[in-house]
């Protein structure tokens, strides 16, 4: 919604307006101000849209998703890099579904700017062993594989790993 340099701005006028407010006695007021100030930080850190778009993403709703990855306007400017991944990410779950290619294509630059949460690595890694299993690829998907396993720290994708280990054995 807003550009990230835009929200630093608001950020530096609210809490400029807090500390006036400070200065008159106003204490309560200029307590608001920091915490409303903490808002704008948070977006600068977490995209809005892209927060609504994995709100969809919960819920199943592929087109939602899309709709809401779509009004972000030049990623490159108003995103920063770790935003820029999760950007990828979303597009990438999307597209796993429609083209592999495309999907493989957003997975990697995904990791290439990274993400946040080793889960999310995982996940990725998982989707690109996939991939490059249904493209014949065996000794891509095998070490994808292992990196997605030794980045599943809590087990929540050892059933997916497990399968797709039995699938290489066919191919």
């Amino acid at each position: 919604m807003f550009n990230k340099n835009f929200k630093l701005v608001i950020t530096g006028l609210i809490i400029a307006y807090a500390v006036y407010q400070f200065i008159e006695g106003n204490i309560g007021n200029g307590i608001f101000l920091i915490l409303l100030s903490l808002i704008f930080v948070f977006l600068y850190f977490r995209n809005e849209m892209i927060l609504l778009a994995f709100l969809r993403m919960r819920k199943q709703d592929m087109i939602g998703t899309q709709k809401w990855l779509d009004k972000i306007n030049n990623p490159a400017a108003a995103l920063t890099q770790k935003q820029q991944g999760y950007f990828n990410y979303l597009h990438g779950i999307i597209y796993s579904q429609k083209n592999l290619t495309e999907a493989e294509k957003y997975f990697k630059k995904a990791l290439k700017f990274g993400l946040t949460m080793d889960y999310d690595v995982a996940m990725a890694k998982l989707s690109l062993a996939g991939i490059a299993m249904q493209k014949r690829r065996k000794r891509e998907a095998t070490t994808l594989l292992q990196e997605a396993k030794k980045l599943d720290k809590n087990n929540m994708l050892t059933e997916q790993i497990k399968m797709m280990q039995q699938q290489m054995k066919k191919i």
